[in-house]
């Protein structure tokens, strides 16, 4: 009987600072081991973007989804010609809408806001990592209930809210997307004109 000593054990993996946000977000959901940190991370795909790069256009096909590590990803709606903005993904957010099954095609389109680094996946790459690491196809669904629930408890808050409180709760949630989004682009994710979204913040100013 041999006894396992610290030297025979595998070192724990440095990891950058991209690779920390995505396993800071997927334990969120579980704890990962050591092994388990390291076998994610050498079956990932990163690939970088430049900024204004589209990932996806209204009508297309597409079976890749993303996560962000580095960077900005604006999802919008063209309605007569105008542009409409609906998310704003960044670091460690998951572009879940960006998958389709079948012949279902994109009803949105998906930009590069700034350059980005992403994280970027396929059915075929999903089936063969959850062959590998099945306990991680339990933390997928885990974390597609998750992610789920956000977007139907954003839906409800802009449905009862006024574009003034949801500016407020932009700032409270994430003031980082007023330095890095346009004020047209903003105001269209807050549901008012760019001159609505300017009186707003001159009245959140006075107060």
């Amino acid at each position: 009987m041999t006894t396992e000593t610290a030297a025979d054990q595998p070192k724990k993996r440095r990891l950058t600072p991209t690779e920390q946000v995505l396993i800071d977000y997927i334990s969120q959901i579980a704890p990962l081991s050591d092994a388990e940190i390291s076998h994610i991370l050498d079956s990932i795909k990163v690939s970088a973007h430049k900024k204004g790069k589209m990932l996806i256009r209204e009508g297309q096909l597409n079976n890749t989804c993303y996560f962000v590590l580095k960077g900005c990803v604006r999802q919008y709606y063209l309605t007569d010609g105008v542009e409409k903005s609906t998310n704003f993904f960044t670091e460690g957010m998951p572009v879940s809408t960006t998958f389709t099954f079948g012949d279902n095609r994109s009803k949105s389109y998906l930009v590069c806001n700034e350059d980005c680094i992403l994280v970027e996946g396929r059915p075929e790459d999903e089936q063969a990592f959850f062959e590998q690491m099945p306990r991680m196809e339990t933390l997928s669904r885990v974390g597609v209930e998750m992610e789920l629930q956000k977007s139907q408890e954003s839906l409800a808050e802009y449905i009862i809210t006024s574009p003034e409180e949801r500016y407020l709760n932009l700032l409270k949630t994430r003031p980082d997307l007023l330095d890095r989004v346009s004020q047209y682009q903003l105001a269209s994710y807050l549901g008012v004109t760019p001159e609505s979204l300017s009186r707003i913040r001159k009245r959140i100013m006075l107060k």
